[in-house]
């Protein structure tokens, strides 16, 4: 993850290595594969988290690092992978040299920034010449059973639930690389990304993460209700959703 806001991903830092901070594990090989990362590969996760990717990297022999504008994220990400390195800042303001990297890595992070040529930019300057970047977010809403639950949250706020984002939809992320100048490697993919609460109280935290206790528990019905059609036997849930990625090679 990555974006502003960095306070207040600073203040679910803990909930968030808890209930997400591996739920994007299953593209990992996808963009890694394709990204060419391999032991001894100079790579820059961009929006770490508290590192999950990032321990994966260093557990492979890569040479890792990590990049987030949450401190509190970024220093767990640091106390968790000490062979890595890991450094507060955002996607449009990088603290690394210029060619620095083999690879980029942006999972969950480029739809935060406030401009995405700019932190397209930023990611070509700490790229090697012919370096790759793999970028990889949530796919259209349609395809993501946690999207009916927010629809419910946010009609329960009466508000709208915002429309999708451009590097949602098929062709998106393809259309901003190649917008920046890269060369697209890999025309699409999609891979399922299903997240899993084995009751209603890890259900209720990881929909509502950063949410004081009192809407927590205003809106918990709320969020029960939504998910009831995601029920497993046995009791828990289980939705089903689903990353777009996309690779491309540096000017």
């Amino acid at each position: 993850m990555d974006g502003g806001g960095g306070e207040r991903w600073s203040a679910v830092a803990a909930g968030w290595a808890e209930l997400w901070g591996s739920f994007a594990a299953p593209v990992w090989p996808s963009l890694l594969t394709a990204a060419q990362v391999g032991k001894g590969t100079r790579v820059l996760d961009v929006g770490c988290g508290t590192g999950e990717l990032v321990g994966h990297l260093v557990r492979a022999g890569v040479v890792a690092a990590g990049v987030d504008p949450a401190p509190a994220m970024a220093r767990t990400a640091r106390e968790r992978n000490p062979g890595a390195t890991v450094r507060d800042g955002d996607v449009e303001h990088l603290p690394f040299e210029d060619g620095t990297f083999d690879a980029v890595l942006a999972v969950n992070a480029l739809q935060f920034a406030d401009d995405v040529d700019d932190a397209l930019a930023e990611v070509a300057r700490v790229l090697v010449p012919g370096g790759r970047v793999a970028i990889a977010n949530w796919a259209e809403g349609a395809r993501n059973d946690l999207d009916v639950v927010e629809r419910a949250v946010a009609e329960a706020y009466e508000e709208e639930v915002p429309p999708d984002g451009p590097l949602r939809a098929a062709g998106g992320l393809e259309s901003a690389l190649v917008g920046a100048g890269f060369d697209v490697v890999r025309a699409a993919g999609i891979v399922d990304v299903p997240w899993t609460a084995p009751d209603d109280d890890r259900l209720v935290r990881g929909v509502l993460l950063g949410e004081d206790e009192a809407t927590t528990a205003a809106l918990a019905p709320v969020v029960v209700a939504a998910a009831s059609p995601f029920r497993v036997p046995g009791g828990g849930y289980r939705l089903a959703n689903a990353f777009r990625w996309a690779v491309a090679v540096a000017p």
